[in-house]
């Protein structure tokens, strides 16, 4: 496993909260960390696309999943709206992870794909039934003329799709492969402490890390 910057066979000395070979492991463990210590949404990422003409698009979305083998970032979202059409058009995509509470975050940077249609229909179960139900309902970031006419097309759903509906055709999740990740601490004086870990391809063993100037 590649370690150091690229290239110079050097090994930032990497201690205590940021010990460990593996970024995605060190992202899942602050993450398990801040479930004690953030009062909402620990998982909350704002997670940055582009559009066709190379506008950023940024939003927060829940991450549902951290991947350990070899590596990825799971959310599920509708593939009509705007993050769902520009990540099918680019296939790339990118977010932060900041928990206030630990003052540390994450960014993550790479190629997108689909989860298989099984992962997805399993997690679209464990959803609450208001939850799936609202998922077909919405046709998310399309115009909409009020909130009553948004409850009507709830109870239409409700009426038509009955107690256990299936998985929308236009809902899924999309799962992100890191080719960099950077792991970030506040210090003191806003001198922070920051490693970036990177690799060619997002199914490549290593890793090479870098300290970077905060």
């Amino acid at each position: 496993m590649r370690q150091g910057k690229r290239g110079s066979g050097m090994t930032p000395k990497r201690e205590g909260i940021f010990k460990g070979s593996d970024p995605v492991a060190i992202a899942a463990r602050w993450l398990e960390e801040a479930r004690a210590t953030e009062p909402n949404d620990p998982n909350a990422i704002a997670l940055a696309t582009a559009d066709a003409e190379g506008m950023p698009n940024v939003r927060m979305v829940l991450l549902k999943e951290i991947e350990r083998d070899p590596g990825a970032f799971v959310f599920y979202t509708n593939f009509e709206g705007a993050k769902g059409r520009e990540i099918e058009a680019s296939g790339k995509a990118a977010f932060v992870m900041h928990w206030k509470s630990l003052r540390r975050q994450v960014r993550v940077r790479g190629p997108v794909e689909r989860v298989a249609d099984a992962q997805a229909d399993a997690y679209y179960r464990s959803r609450s039934l208001q939850s799936r139900l609202g998922a077909w309902a919405s046709r998310q970031s399309h115009p909409l003329d009020s909130r009553a006419a948004l409850m009507a097309a709830v109870a239409k759903v409700t009426a038509t799709k009955g107690a256990d509906p299936e998985r929308p055709p236009f809902w899924g999740g999309f799962r992100i492969k890191p080719v960099e990740i950077e792991l970030w601490a506040d210090g003191a004086f806003r001198l922070h402490d920051r490693f970036r870990f990177s690799r060619s391809a997002p199914d490549e063993a290593g890793w090479d890390v870098a300290r970077l100037n905060p």
